[in-house]
């Protein structure tokens, strides 16, 4: 499930230069038994399956202290988790070792949370048939401000939630297509003038579409 979409692209290029380390591990590989069952029914009954203590706990052992830069920091990806912002791929970006784990069926047994989960994550509020999903996510988010992963180092400082605003409107060649033309101002040539027109728009766009995000940066919102 991991290995296409981090072959790609820029993900693909950032790991072929080192920029950036991936490897995937199966907690089946720490199941015990002869059947390396990594899942079980829920105590008390209730549908579904539960992942076991064992085999999530003994993957995270493994590799949280496997890398050379130290303990990692371990975060569970589960629908129960703080809404997973820019903000947070901005902090978790500046930290040398990651384990994101992957929730299956009903959940993971709550000991491995109480235990040996740092923190978790959610990409919002609906249900995922599993977490990995929402860690190729993580991953991607937080890769793009690992120097080095982006050709341009600034590329990402205008982007929706770097400046607590979505970004303003984006237009490309041809200068009019059916009807529709591309604003004056961004053929003007004025630096000055387009800055302040897409300020204007980051902010307007803002307001009409998240307005919570206006709140969140001490704005106030228009009735």
């Amino acid at each position: 499930m991991f290995e296409p979409y981090l072959g790609a692209s820029i993900l693909g290029r950032a790991r072929e230069a080192g920029r950036l380390e991936v490897a995937v591990h199966d907690i089946r590989d720490w199941a015990e038994g002869r059947h390396k069952q990594a899942d079980d029914y829920p105590f008390g009954g209730g549908q579904g399956m539960v992942l076991k203590p064992e085999p999530v706990v003994g993957a995270i052992e493994a590799v949280r202290d496997r890398a050379d830069t130290g303990r990692g920091r371990v975060v569970m990806m589960t629908p129960q988790g703080t809404p997973f912002r820019q903000a947070d791929a901005r902090r978790l970006a500046t930290l040398p070792h990651l384990v994101l784990v992957c929730g299956r069926y009903e959940g993971v047994d709550e000991r491995v949370r109480e235990g040996w989960v740092d923190e978790e994550l959610s990409l919002g509020d609906f249900v995922l048939t599993g977490g990995e999903l929402p860690a190729l996510a993580v991953i991607d988010a937080v890769a793009r401000l690992t120097p080095g992963v982006l050709g341009n180092e600034a590329s990402h400082a205008d982007e929706s939630f770097e400046a607590g605003l979505l970004e303003y409107p984006q237009y490309t060649r041809p200068r009019e297509f059916r009807g529709r033309t591309v604003p004056e101002v961004l053929l003007s040539g004025d630096h000055g003038r387009i800055a302040r027109w897409r300020a204007e728009q980051a902010l307007e766009r803002t307001k009409e579409r998240r307005p919570d995000l206006i709140g969140d940066n001490g704005g106030e919102n228009e009735d």
